[in-house]
């Protein structure tokens, strides 16, 4: 994965996507291997160690407070204070600026998690994600049950973030918007990385080729 690209991680139900994805961010520990940031190895010892190194995830269920305002759960576990007092003030510039950075549109900082839509939430959870200063962002089906113009403003989101120069890794079943937000495809088999490519070098029965394991020149291509 690198800085201002989108790496899509595919495979069938039990191929291994989320494990990888829990492994990188901190959740899970590999049995073997190693994870590398900037060049350099790094032990994750858990979800916190890998969020000090500029890691985030958002992981399907987004881990948003219903009941709380969008602000409040922007800035969730990192309140601003002063003298032991909330400065809510400065939060709610900084949650209004990150929200129109990356035109994620909603009625209001103040308004409740639970009134929003699916999309809304979800641009919510990302951009709480990457208001820390966040280098990579670990989405895992970020489109699930949403409809197309939800969808459609999820994906110019993650298209956003990769221009402002963060790596994302997405997870995804949706074959057509990992084509459009995908600069390089790996596919999972079984546990085991079948190959890379450039998301311009394949269409998507290449793709199903190496997820199945078929016989053909595509599935020899990810191999390499």
């Amino acid at each position: 994965m690198f800085a201002g690209q989108v790496l899509a991680l595919v495979g069938d139900n039990g191929a291994g996507k989320s494990t990888a994805l829990k492994m990188l961010a901190g959740s899970l520990r590999p049995d073997a291997g190693s994870i590398a940031l900037d060049g350099e190895h790094v032990r994750l010892a858990g979800p916190r160690a890998a969020r000090a190194l500029g890691i985030e995830t958002v992981y399907q269920d987004l881990a948003l407070a219903d009941t709380l305002e969008v602000v409040q759960n922007v800035f969730s576990g990192r309140e601003l204070t002063r003298h032991g007092f909330l400065r809510r003030v400065e939060m709610t510039k900084q949650t209004e600026s990150l929200l129109e950075e990356f035109r994620v549109k909603i009625p209001s900082v103040f308004a409740q998690i639970s009134s929003l839509s699916g999309g809304q939430r979800q641009g919510c959870a990302i951009s709480r994600a990457v208001s820390g200063g966040s280098r990579v962002l670990l989405l895992d089906e970020p489109t699930a049950a949403l409809g197309v113009a939800e969808r459609r403003n999820v994906l110019e989101l993650i298209k956003s973030l990769r221009d402002a120069g963060i790596g994302i890794l997405i997870i995804s079943h949706n074959l057509p918007d990992v084509f459009e937000v995908a600069d390089r495809i790996t596919v999972l088999r079984r546990g085991e990385r079948v190959g890379t490519v450039p998301a311009g070098d394949v269409d998507a029965g290449d793709l199903v080729a190496m997820i199945t394991g078929a016989s053909g020149n595509a599935a020899a291509a990810g191999n390499s």
